[in-house]
């Protein structure tokens, strides 16, 4: 399906009605772009609270800071590449 859409002067602009039926948009839904070189898909944002329990975490892992979650996995890639 395509569908156009004109941005306004404050930068904003209406999801064309067939769009949101097809991604099943409602009022204060959340969307977002994801930028692909000169090209934007949209996408309906999912919601995350109702991802929360949908995987198991061990109890070794809960309470670690992002930062930290973030550092253990790029170190686990690389060691995987040697």
């Amino acid at each position: 399906m395509d569908a156009a859409a004109k941005l306004t002067s404050k930068g904003q602009m209406t999801v064309p009605k067939a769009v949101r039926d097809a991604l099943g948009l409602e009022e204060g839904d959340e969307v977002v772009f994801h930028v692909e070189g000169n090209r934007a898909v949209l996408a309906r944002t999912p919601d995350f609270l109702s991802l929360a329990s949908a995987i198991p975490v061990p109890a070794a892992k809960r309470n670690v800071a992002w930062d930290e979650v973030i550092r253990k996995t790029r170190s686990a890639r690389t060691a995987k590449r040697r």
